[in-house]
């Protein structure tokens, strides 16, 4: 059935073979293996139960989290091609009869449901009814109370398993989940631990970063400036702040919604429309704008205020780059971020034990903010997993800063820390240290201590860094609680005794400016808007951001060619590839003289001895174009020195990879059979012959 299944993913999604992960839940859903899917957003989760929807012979029941996210799914699909349905509050009671009869009859096998109609007992009689082969429950992490956004209505689920006669094959997907989590989902689900597919929880195509220390406002309508045709998700604490950034952004001239729960369903629905039509590009929103957004050409998401938990943090930021496309994410974090997330921990109604639970995921939430280490892989630790090698991406793995010996002042910490005999929270700490003459803690006797005053030349603020700093390198750790106390860990005992040295970064540089955007790119970015409103869906469901770069790189010419670019499936070729097609071929036509005048300036200025990277620079160009630029020289006659342009290793690798499997079958097929880290300008100097073994 695997090969069966293949042939439907290229046909109606446009992609060769399934990910390791797919292929391996898919294996075990047709074996009727209950399973589950760990897979970071954006890895092809959905996948796993739409393919087997067209196969099995009886209904997918697919259990989704919010209203918007089904629509947005079933329209995706039908532009596909794939017949889907969706049964939720929005619909009249009418409505819901005329789709359950559709389903009664064969007519629809994918169905999506909300987890709050199975409080019914109506609708879940009705479900009884259903020759329902496959339940899938998205967003699974709902289903465990330790885990974010528990949702007490996933805990209906096994009962409406156990209910059906025609016991259906059940698969849990989720994007985050601890190994509690994960446990809790295998518990109540039956599954077999030893079915879980984890595909790891990182993101090869997102960029994390924290910025500290800067005007929270104007970095954000900076960052907007720079490229206003991208679309991002601007996340805040509260919804006053909500209404406060839309305000300054608008204000500012940038298209802007807002989305939460203090607005009307009706102005929700709208505004979520409008971002997800990409006719607004930016929305400012609360975490209820979370799992509900499908839109895949998310280009970056920024955390205005410090979201509670990692768990949140990763589901939120994930809504970035979901095609696959380099995207951004950006956490601004402030001191204030962390009273704000305490004071909404101590005003739920949540029991004392979750409230504890909390407190604890917000400590580790701070240390993210404070490591110096790699950034992804601090949430990939956290999820339980182990990650081989930094990312090379984020902000801490780009950091070009020097390194700082503060051994000094980290023993001055800790020694102060001891003294006060381990039962005192940070705040404490910062104000004997600094010498402050606060009442308490004279009444204490801490004025008394020798490490009292120890860091008086330092703010409060520079001190309380310092040690959330220690905090995040786990020299120190904090017990639960409201009122987290400091702890020492075994890693202070080396520094006291000065056998090795504690080191951190100096000031951070400021961010890279984003690359020029590619006006092939930008072409088809409108023709892709045109066809999304005469079709009625949104741009991305058209073809993803991934997709139209793809075709940037590729310039196809035919509808052979057309078919080899991901995401371009026969389905999708019948509905848009020859508008598309066309627009290349017009493209390619009318940019031609001016590629010529300027593919002569590139290759003078690297005959003068400049490098890419100067010319990049220099001309305002990506280095994809320099490096076409010269192939165009190349192909011209040009003499080019290729030496610090080639690897032979690399050159090699190529070379045997064409011997092996031709040239027919375009430039692309070489890429995925050789080093990922291998460019297409490396394989296209080997295939046109310009540098050899």
């Amino acid at each position: 059935m695997l090969e069966e299944a293949q042939k439907h993913l290229t046909y109606y999604f446009g992609h060769p073979d399934f990910r390791p992960g797919q292929r391996a839940v898919l294996e075990r859903v047709f074996a009727n293996q209950n399973s589950m899917g760990v897979m970071p957003t954006g890895g092809g989760k959905s996948v796993c139960y739409q393919i087997p929807s067209l196969l099995l012979s009886g209904v997918t029941l697919v259990i989704s989290p919010l209203i918007s996210l089904m629509k947005d799914q079933v329209d995706e699909l039908r532009e596909a091609g794939i017949s889907a349905t969706y049964i939720n509050s929005s619909l009249s009671q009418e409505e819901v009869r005329s789709r359950m009869d559709n389903i009664h009859m064969g007519l629809e096998t994918l169905v999506y449901i909300a987890p709050e109609r199975l409080e019914a007992p109506s609708f879940l009689r009705m479900l009884q009814r259903l020759p329902v082969s496959m339940i899938a429950v998205d967003e699974a992490h709902c289903l465990s109370q330790w885990g974010h956004d528990f949702r007490p209505s996933y805990r209906r689920i096994p009962e409406l398993i156990s209910s059906l006669e025609s016991s259906p094959v059940v698969l849990a997907l989720t994007a985050t989940a601890t190994p509690q989590v994960t446990s809790d989902i295998c518990r109540e689900l039956s599954i077999d631990p030893g079915a879980v597919v984890q595909t790891g929880f990182s993101r090869e195509n997102l960029s994390f970063a924290v910025e500290k220390g800067v005007d929270r406002d104007a970095y954000i309508l900076d960052y907007i400036r720079r490229d206003p045709e991208a679309s991002g998700i601007i996340y805040c604490a509260t919804r006053k702040e909500v209404d406060r950034i839309h305000g300054h952004l608008v204000k500012n001239g940038v298209s802007c919604g807002r989305y939460h729960g203090g607005m009307d369903q009706e102005e929700r629905r709208s505004m979520q429309e409008s971002f997800v039509y990409d006719d607004t590009k930016v929305i400012a929103a609360t975490n209820a704008f979370g799992m509900g957004i499908n839109k895949s050409n998310v280009r970056f998401v920024i955390h205005r205020n410090m979201p509670r938990t990692v768990e949140n943090y990763y589901q939120e930021a994930g809504r970035a780059g979901r095609d696959g496309s380099p995207s951004r994410c950006i956490l601004l974090f402030s001191p204030q971020d962390v009273q704000i997330q305490q004071f909404l921990i101590d005003q739920s109604q949540m029991a004392d034990e979750r409230k504890q639970q909390e407190y604890s995921k917000l400590q580790q939430m701070l240390h993210y903010c404070h490591t110096e280490d790699c950034l992804q892989n601090y949430m990939i630790r956290y999820f339980g997993d182990h990650p081989d090698q930094p990312c090379g991406r984020c902000s801490t793995c780009v950091d070009d800063r020097s390194l700082e010996d503060i051994t000094k002042e980290a023993q001055m910490v800790f020694s102060c820390i001891r003294r006060m005999g381990e039962r005192f929270g940070k705040t404490m700490v910062v104000q004997v240290l600094t010498g402050s003459s606060n009442q308490k803690l004279r009444d204490l006797g801490f004025h008394r201590l020798t490490t009292y005053g120890l860091m008086k030349g330092k703010t409060q603020k520079d001190c309380a860094q310092l040690i959330d700093f220690l905090a995040a390198s786990q020299y120190l750790y904090l017990s639960g609680g409201a009122y987290p106390v400091l702890k020492l860990g075994e890693a202070v005992i080396p520094v006291l005794k000065g056998e090795t040295r504690v080191e951190r970064k100096t000031v951070r540089t400021s961010p890279a400016a984003q690359p020029v955007e590619d006006p092939l790119f930008q072409e088809l970015r409108t023709l892709r808007r045109e066809l999304a409103k005469e079709h009625g869906v949104a741009p991305y469901m058209v073809f993803s951001d991934k997709t139209l770069q793809d075709m940037c790189r590729e310039m196809p010419r035919t509808q052979e060619e057309m078919l080899q670019v991901r995401g371009v499936g026969q389905s999708k070729w019948d509905a848009h590839g020859e508008a598309f097609l066309k627009k290349i071929h017009e493209f390619s036509i009318t940019e031609s003289a001016s590629k010529v005048k300027s593919f002569v300036q590139t290759a003078s200025m690297y005959q003068d001895g400049r490098t890419v990277e100067d010319i990049c620079s220099e001309r305002g160009l990506k280095e994809t174009t320099v490096l076409q630029h010269l192939l165009e020289a190349l192909d011209e006659g040009w003499e080019i020195d290729l030496e610090e342009l080639t690897d032979p290793g690399e050159i090699e690798e190529v070379a045997e990879a064409i011997d092996r499997i031709g040239l027919d079958n375009g430039l692309k097929a070489i890429k995925e059979t050789v080093d990922e880290s291998i460019s297409y300008f490396t394989i296209q100097l080997v295939a046109n012959d310009y540098v050899r073994v």
